[in-house]
């Protein structure tokens, strides 16, 4: 199959018409229709078979079309960019970040980036920790911002900022809580565990193991902000990021530092052969400036 053909099949199976395929590609239905039986010819087999009027795909055009999809995206990069191009907008970036900083961190960077580079284009997705990888190898994204970065040979990082966990909890569920809350001191509450949720988590299950902490673990999440909207619902306490924590503050909600101080970095996180761009650094120096804006934890928190 040559790219017409990808571009074809990929309209037809998902709109289900030749019309609504043309209609979405731009061009006449004879023009679709003849790329179409051109791609069946090649491939020796259909693609497609009629049923009440509607375009049913076959098993194999199934199995084809999970193979195309990264490939066509890949394409409506490409023409974005160069419409980008022609457009003058010299500067395109995509970033990859965990949700916890989503919800306010690199939100706040993009917007100064945007401020500062007004022709710029920017796509941000939020990631968990283990596909940072994929994302950067497959060319999902230019940069990603974790909280560290996988092993492996092709990947760079820097450290920009370092965060700590925090213990979020609802106020009537704690009150008067100490500047810093040890982990022993919260036995008998109802915890929301971080299983399986990258570096943070392991940081935290490293804790309470060497702690030999019995924590009564009734919940397991993989997300932080999920974590944050579970202690708010009163279905107990978490130890999150103070970055998740102090987006999600409400009236009933506050957080502590863990005693002794659990830290963890926050790292920019590219691969060797493809460091960051202008756009990127000044993305990467902003971010650095709001984390650092948001330290120390401790005086935050009090």
């Amino acid at each position: 199959m040559n790219l017409r053909h990808i571009e074809v099949f990929h309209a037809v199976y998902q709109n289900g018409s030749v019309m609504s395929a043309a209609q979405t590609l731009n061009v006449s239905q004879p023009s679709v229709s003849k790329v179409l039986a051109h791609a069946e010819s090649k491939l020796g087999f259909p693609l497609f078979r009629r049923l009440r009027g509607r375009l049913v795909p076959t098993d194999e055009a199934h199995v084809l079309f999970r193979e195309i999809s990264e490939l066509h995206g890949r394409m409506q990069s490409i023409h974005k960019t160069a419409k980008n191009l022609k457009g003058g907008v010299t500067s395109y970036l995509r970033l990859a970040v965990l949700p916890a900083l989503g919800l306010a961190a690199a939100p706040e960077a993009v917007a100064r980036l945007c401020q500062a580079y007004p022709t710029a284009n920017i796509d941000i997705q939020t990631l968990h920790h283990d596909d940072i990888l994929r994302s950067l190898m497959e060319r999902d994204s230019d940069l990603a911002i974790g909280y560290d970065a996988p092993a492996h040979p092709r990947l760079q990082s820097v450290e920009i900022g370092r965060g700590e966990l925090v213990v979020l909890f609802r106020k009537d569920g704690l009150p008067n809580p100490a500047p810093r809350i040890s982990l022993s001191t919260l036995r008998g509450k109802s915890f929301i565990t971080l299983a399986n949720s990258g570096p943070v988590g392991n940081l935290y299950s490293s804790e309470t193991m060497g702690l030999e902490l019995d924590l009564k673990e009734r919940i397991s999440v993989r997300t932080f902000y999920v974590a944050a909207g579970l202690v708010k619902s009163g279905a107990g306490v978490a130890v999150i990021d103070e970055y998740t924590a102090r987006a999600s503050l409400t009236p009933e909600l506050d957080f502590r530092p863990v005693h002794p101080a659990i830290s963890f970095g926050v790292h920019a996180i590219y691969l060797v052969d493809r460091p960051p761009s202008r756009l990127g650094s000044a993305f990467v120096s902003s971010l650095s400036d709001i984390l650092r804006r948001t330290q120390p934890t401790a005086a935050n928190a009090a």
